[in-house]
Parts: C-alpha cells; sequence; structure tokens
C-alpha cells in the first residue's frame, strides 16, 4: 500500500490526513487549531502543522499541502515575516480594492488581466494596503507568498519558493488566461517589484522534506475541494463553511466584469469558476446564539416554519459581505409581523437568507455558461436537516450530499498520489440525496414560496443592488 498525505491549512485549522493512494481511504488523522482573526504570524501554521502531522507520517511516500486562498504573507530578503499574515477575511483594504479598480480602467480590465475583479480579500488589494498604511514592514518586504506557499516552502527547507495554477490565481497579478505573472499589476500595487514563486504543474515533485517525503505543489483550498470531489461537468458545488462558496469546473477562463464571479485556474488544466459569500455557517451559529439553542435546535426550529417563515427574510451580512461587494454592509430582517415573530420563522429565515446568498452565486454561474446539473453540499453547515431540506427548494436543480469529509485535504492527498504515481486516481465515494417538500419539510407548501424575490427586493431596498 501507498500512503500519501494531505494537509488542510484553513482559516480555522491545521487537518492532516493520510490514505490510501489508491483508494483514497483514509489510515489516520488528525487537527489542530489556529488562533481566531484576519491576521496571524505564519509561525502558529507551522507549530500547528508540527503537532496535527506528530506520529501520522510514517511510511508516507508524497504529501502536499492545501492552504486558505489570497492570504499575505510578506517577507524580508532573509525569509522572515515583516508583520502578521493578512488573511482573506480581513476587509481593510477594501478602499484600495476601489482605488486599483480605478486606476486600471475600470472592473472590465481587471477581469480580462486576471479573471477576477479585486476586493478586499485578493492578495494584490492587501500588498496596496501594507504599502500605503505601514512603510516600515513595507521596506523591508523582499517577497510575497500564499499560505500554503509558505508551507509549502518551510516543509522543503526554505530553498526555492513554488506554488501553482489554482491559489496563483487568487492573487490578482496572475493571469489563468495566459499561466503567467502580470508583475505590472504587482508593482501597480506595491510600488515596485516582489519576489513570488515559481508556478509549477500538479503532477510535479517540488522537494522532499527532512525525512525524505516528496512534496507536491500544492494549491488553494476550493482548487483542492474540486479535487477531492473530483468534480466532472455539470457538478457543482455548494460549500458552507465560515465562507459560502460555489464553484465548477469549466474548459475556458472566466471574465466577469461584475465581479461576481472569480476567473480562477484549478489544480490540474482547466479553470475554476467561483463565486465566494463571506457570511455563510456563522449565520446559523449567531441565529442560534439569539435564540438561546444550538444548531440542532436551530435546525428543529426552522424546519417547524412554513417555507418563507410568514414574509420573515434576512440579508445576512453580519461580517460585511463579498459578494455582493458590500464590505462595511451589516445585516438587515424585514417583514416582522405579529405572525412572522417567531423562533421558528426566525430559525427559518436565517437558513434561508444564508442560501439565497448562494443561489444568487448559482444563477451567475449559469449565466455565464456554466453547465449546472446538480448541486454538490459540502461544508459544517451542509450537516444541518434543515439546510439540507431547504436547499432543494431554492437551488432547483437535484441536490447530493457526498459523505461527510475533510474534503480538501482528501484533495491534497489526491494530489499527492498524483505526483508520487505519475497518475491521478479515481477514489469511490457515495452521494447521499437531498430532498425538499413535505417528505422532509412540515410544511404545506413545498417549493420557494417566494423567498428568492423577497430576498432580491429587500437587498434592493437596503443597497440598491
Amino acid at each position: 500500500m501507498t500512503l500519501v498525505a494531505g494537509v488542510d491549512s484553513s482559516t480555522q485549522s491545521c487537518k492532516v490526513v493520510v490514505c490510501d493512494a489508491d483508494t483514497g481511504e483514509v489510515q489516520r488523522s488528525a487537527a489542530l487549531p489556529h488562533p481566531e482573526g484576519s491576521e496571524v504570524d505564519p509561525a502558529a501554521w507551522w507549530t500547528a502543522w508540527e503537532g496535527a502531522s506528530a506520529g501520522l507520517l510514517d511510511g508516507v511516500a508524497a504529501l502536499s499541502v492545501a492552504g486558505q486562498q489570497h492570504g499575505m504573507v510578506a517577507l524580508d530578503a532573509e525569509g522572515a515575516s515583516v508583520r502578521p499574515a493578512l488573511l482573506w477575511n480581513d476587509t481593510r483594504s477594501a478602499p484600495q480594492a476601489a482605488e486599483l479598480i480605478d486606476e486600471l480602467g475600470g472592473a472590465g480590465e481587471w477581469a480580462q488581466a486576471v479573471g477576477t475583479v479585486p476586493v478586499a480579500s485578493l492578495t494584490v488589494t492587501k500588498l496596496r494596503w501594507l504599502a500605503e498604511h505601514e512603510p516600515g514592514p513595507a521596506g523591508r518586504t523582499e517577497r510575497v507568498m500564499l499560505p500554503h506557499d509558505w508551507l509549502t516552502w518551510c516543509l522543503t527547507g526554505r530553498g526555492e519558493a513554488v506554488t501553482d495554477r489554482g491559489d496563483a490565481s487568487g492573487t490578482g497579478y496572475w493571469s489563468p488566461a495566459t499561466g503567467e505573472y502580470r508583475t505590472d499589476l504587482l508593482e501597480r500595487a506595491f510600488g515596485r517589484t516582489l519576489e513570488v514563486p515559481r508556478v509549477v504543474p500538479s503532477p510535479a515533485v517540488v522537494g522532499e522534506t527532512a525525512t525524505g517525503i516528496q512534496v507536491a505543489p500544492g494549491t488553494g483550498d476550493n482548487m483542492a475541494a474540486a479535487l477531492g470531489l473530483q468534480l466532472q461537468p455539470g457538478d457543482v458545488v455548494v460549500s458552507l463553511g465560515t465562507s459560502g462558496v460555489v464553484f465548477a469546473i469549466s474548459e475556458a477562463p472566466s471574465a466577469d466584469p461584475t465581479g461576481i464571479i472569480a476567473g480562477f485556474a484549478d489544480a490540474t488544466h482547466r479553470f475554476l469558476p467561483l463565486v465566494c459569500t463571506m457570511n455563510c455557517a456563522r449565520v446559523l451559529g449567531a441565529a442560534a446564539t439569539m435564540l438561546g439553542t444550538d444548531l440542532t435546535g436551530l435546525s428543529d426550529l426552522a424546519l417547524a416554519a412554513r417555507p418563507g417563515a410568514d414574509g420573515l427574510t434576512l440579508l445576512p451580512y453580519l461580517d460585511g459581505e463579498r459578494t455582493p461587494n458590500l464590505p462595511t454592509a451589516t445585516g438587515t430582517l424585514v417583514g416582522l409581523t405579529r405572525q412572522s415573530m417567531t423562533p421558528e420563522n426566525l430559525a427559518r429565515a436565517a437558513v434561508e437568507g444564508m442560501l439565497c446568498g448562494l443561489t444568487d452565486g448559482l444563477d451567475a454561474l449559469r449565466a455565464s455558461g456554466v453547465r449546472v446539473d446538480r448541486v454538490l453540499l459540502t461544508g459544517g453547515a451542509a450537516q444541518s436537516p434543515a439546510v439540507r431540506a431547504i436547499a432543494p427548494l431554492l437551488f432547483g436543480v437535484p441536490v447530493s450530499a457526498p459523505p461527510t469529509a475533510e474534503y480538501v485535504a482528501l484533495g491534497a492527498a489526491r494530489q499527492a498520489a498524483w505526483a508520487a504515481t505519475g497518475h491521478l486516481p479515481e477514489w469511490p465515494r457515495e452521494d447521499q440525496p437531498c430532498t425538499g417538500g413535505q417528505d422532509t419539510v412540515d410544511s404545506p407548501a413545498p417549493g420557494d414560496s417566494g423567498v428568492r424575490s423577497r430576498y432580491a427586493e429587500a437587498r434592493l431596498a437596503r443597497h440598491g443592488l
């Protein structure tokens, strides 16, 4: 049996899985948390990796690291961090995103250049913020990496820094269409050139650990999830984690001038059009806290309400929002009446509001020409019975839930197997269909009951979108 390891260095934690390279069966696994917040010393990632991987790697032939996208790891000439890494969910660079869009001549110019219109999450905007607000650390910065790049670099002895096309496509200064860095955009953002990791193809071996384990180039977390889920044309993933993500595989690069779709590359040779919302699973947690219950109780309450929550509608922009680009927005609850003001309706509105933001993403992908045959529902919030029941009512296509698994880490392990063996393995999986309507929801009226239209009306009234 050939063993491979996959690492998911996410916003919340470092997860490590060790798999059989032929079947994908997980042999052992572990995880340790990362510090909370929107900036972190990269050394914390290494500490979590060392702790989570301790005792797990005996007999492992190859490993790969998948990491949270977009973060800015700024290093000096000796490779030391000049400041804590800014993570994807740090919104302080929203004004710099607007500046960069205007400077290049508008959103359409950026979409054509790198497939994605800058928002606060992208590395390019964080570099502009660093140059403008912290001239001392900026002056010492000689190279910039993404979180997964940094871990791979550390694992391989801090020699040459490498990355893959998937994660590079989320920087704002690498073009999926041409496969090249746009150093002119990096210079525009930061004011001078910086050393960036070399982009290598996914099947490559980029080095070895100190104990002789081969290391693959790794990728971003969404690209690794696509590998772990073995996406086929027509599959669309709706991932319900800290952020809400909708993505699919495409044979052609995307260039959406509205900025709704991020036109990423995937970790193979194709592309990964993606829509991301800032507010997802934590909306349910906040609603549960407000109602004095837990996530199980929230699900029970939501399933006890009628579809549409008797007109109660939630815009769940509790942490600002990325899509639509509203970094300073707050949440809004509308449709309050004596009939609608019940715990059940509030719970239902929280689930429906969270999912409606993702249906907008599904519509955007469909309008761009992406084939949508079914939705694969993943992430922590996908385990909620209410989410599984309500999602098919709103998405309008068959919805399935893959078995609970760490698909980002599994995708990294699958890339490691590809690097070790020379071929990308196919790993078996059985998905569970999700159903809505009277067989799942205690309701006399299956269907979305106007939820989506009311959600759109509330957004238009509040934000003019």
